[in-house]
């Protein structure tokens, strides 16, 4: 099925521009000299290339997948890969939200994070090797020597050099601080790297000539643990002084993964001086590697969070087609009758309410990552202390959240999206499976969901100064909640100002656990915590939107009802959008938030089953 739109662009505009103001953002220095107009064309643009050239290799790269050489150790991936990866290149969007002064285009990462949603939604995989050059050049800039940005800045600003992260090693995932990669300073004063990482994404291509490896390791004689870490870049090929590549480095690819999705992408196992000549270059200060590595993978956090929503998105962009064409069975009116004619469907309730469900959700996703990256366009350009204070705060508490809450739900929505399908959605011949595949690794990788509910429990809530996070976010969802009232009826506010009431409950009760030493029981529910959180930071949202789009829709409809009303949607785009919207924010608060209270009850009760279970009490299970 040939699609031309993969993401919901009136969505994206009434969230960037209705909801968050983004022209507002013009005032501060550095977007003075942008507007709506060129924050469309950028959009736009966004939308074409990923249309035209990212979804249409999206299921050669699932079919074809990549071609590994274990006699050279390197990587093709689909041809049709290289028209798209040229074309995001060439129009500059690896470094859109870069400054210009290294050679970006210094626009706000609310519209970088729009346009990556699109790229995501055209095919995750290809997108993948684009966004890494982004990551690589980024902690160059931000901690590269002088030496060093010049010998590795300038190729990956103009996108011809490629990017990796390198952490993950067989002993050493979730616990960074066990892995075994060693550097051996070199009289110099570069580094020889040896070791072995597994699961690189990007780790060996043929898009671009030379690739960057951000490699974590510990220098020769450092402390263990993570506290002794540091990080380097390693050059797939060397450097000469003058700029060119020169012999190979002693890096190689020694297999990629053959995945459940993302097959066009090059999941790549590295061993690094092998033949004891890696030669690498220190970034930042010695032993700062994790502090330098999480700006990345803060950054990497919320972007999963855009891949998971723009998979997502296109899934349901997919199931709205097919049930929109899918003539089988009669009206629920006419049921009884045998002669009534046939309809789409997407006339059945039960196909409406899953097509809601999953609208709903998608919007609620698009709204919490752009709200965010709202905040990240104020933190990093604001002069006020306090609206920097407060932004940050936002940025902290609901990346988690955006990683987790969307990456869980995305598995779900994809799921759904096949349901609508019946039978042909779990066939290849159609392309709806291939996203429920790709989707998964989201709860994954860049730190899986159990660890970003750790985060959110403790880090960003009961051990935050004065839970500082928790407080601002608080503060916005009584906002909403009071500027709801009068605009919105009360069935719908009712619900979310009952459900943070409940929240507070339980942040006390964990708060009462961790002073009491109760770990175990505070632990286990980190994931049930963030479980609710999502949909009560979407159902806010939600409500936040409600107060927007109640008030365009009874101007656009006056009173207009039954058929009259229907009339105006089938003529207006805009009475489509809005009344579709406000359908789809009351289905949300009416039908899926109220779930909410069902995980709270569960936290709540502190079902200590799970601290009991020892390993024997797992039986059937083979013991090694």
């Amino acid at each position: 099925m040939s699609l031309n739109k993969l993401v919901d662009s009136r969505d994206v505009r009434f969230i960037l521009f209705e909801m968050l103001g983004l022209e507002k953002i013009n005032r501060f220095e550095m977007f003075k000299d942008f507007d709506k107009a060129m924050y469309d064309d950028t959009l736009n643009l966004a939308e074409k290339i990923a249309v035209d050239q990212f979804y249409s290799s999206n299921a050669d790269g699932d079919k074809t997948g990549l071609q590994f050489n274990p006699k050279t150790n390197e990587v093709k991936v689909p041809e049709s890969f290289h028209k798209g990866f040229k074309a995001y290149v060439e129009a500059g969007f690896h470094t859109l939200s870069f400054p210009p002064e290294i050679g970006g285009m210094g626009m706000p990462s609310s519209i970088s994070m729009a346009a990556a949603e699109y790229f995501n939604a055209g095919n995750t995989s290809l997108t993948m090797y684009c966004g890494a050059i982004t990551g690589a050049a980024y902690l160059i800039a931000l901690f590269g020597s002088e030496e060093v940005k010049k010998m590795y800045l300038p190729k990956m600003i103009s996108g011809e050099w490629g990017g990796t992260m390198c952490l993950t090693e067989s002993g050493a995932g979730t616990d960074v601080g066990a892995l075994k990669s060693k550097a051996v300073k070199q009289s110099d004063g570069t580094y020889l790297i040896t070791g072995q990482k597994i699961f690189i994404s990007n780790g060996e291509h043929d898009l671009t000539p030379n690739i960057i490896h951000p490699v974590l390791a510990r220098i020769e004689g450092d402390p263990e643990g993570t506290k002794g870490i540091s990080i380097f870049l390693v050059s797939k090929f060397l450097i000469n002084k003058d700029g060119s590549l020169g012999e190979r480095n002693d890096v190689i690819c020694t297999g990629v993964e053959h995945k459940m999705g993302l097959k066009g992408n090059a999941t790549s196992s590295l061993s690094f001086g092998d033949n004891g000549k890696c030669v690498a270059h220190l970034l930042g200060n010695e032993r700062e590697g994790m502090k330098i590595m999480f700006r990345l993978m803060n950054a990497a956090r919320i972007h999963t969070g855009v891949q998971a929503e723009a998979v997502s998105s296109a899934a349901y962009m997919h199931a709205v087609t097919y049930a929109r064409n899918r003539i089988q069975g009669s009206h629920i009116t006419q049921m009884l009758n045998p002669s009534a004619p046939k309809v789409a469907i997407i006339e059945h309730p039960d196909v409406k309410r899953m097509l809601l469900y999953m609208k709903s959700t998608i919007e609620g996703m698009r709204m919490l990552t752009l709200f965010l990256a709202y905040n990240e366009d104020i933190m990093h350009s604001s002069s006020n202390t306090e609206e920097v204070k407060e932004a940050t705060a936002i940025v902290e508490i609901l990346t988690p959240i955006v990683k987790a809450g969307i990456s869980d739900a995305a598995w779900l929505v994809t799921a759904e999206a096949i349901q609508v399908y019946g039978g042909y959605g779990y066939c290849q011949e159609y392309p709806i499976e291939q996203y429920a595949r790709d989707a998964k690794v989201f709860s994954i990788y860049e730190g899986t969901n159990a660890i970003q509910s750790l985060d959110l429990q403790m880090r960003k809530i009961l051990m935050n100064p004065e839970m500082y996070n928790y407080s601002i976010l608080k503060k916005l969802i009584t906002q909403a909640i009071e500027k709801a009232k009068g605009v919105v009826d009360d069935k719908y506010i009712a619900p979310v100002k009952r459900g943070f009431e409940k929240l507070e409950e339980v942040i006390n009760m964990m708060q009462a656990q961790m002073k009491d030493g109760k770990y175990m029981a505070l632990v286990l529910n980190a994931t049930p915590l963030q479980q609710a959180f999502f949909p009560l930071v979407l159902s806010w949202l939600h409500l936040w939107s409600l107060t927007i789009t109640i008030p365009k829709t009874k101007a656009i409809f006056g009173d207009a009802k039954g058929e009259d009303r229907q009339k105006i949607i089938s003529e207006n785009n805009e009475a489509a959008y809005y009344s579709g919207r406000v359908l789809s924010s009351q289905f949300f608060i009416g039908s899926e938030y109220p779930k909410y209270f069902g995980k709270i009850e569960c936290i709540m009760g502190n079902e200590s089953a799970a601290i009991k279970a020892v390993p024997d009490n797992f039986t059937g299970a083979l013991k090694e």
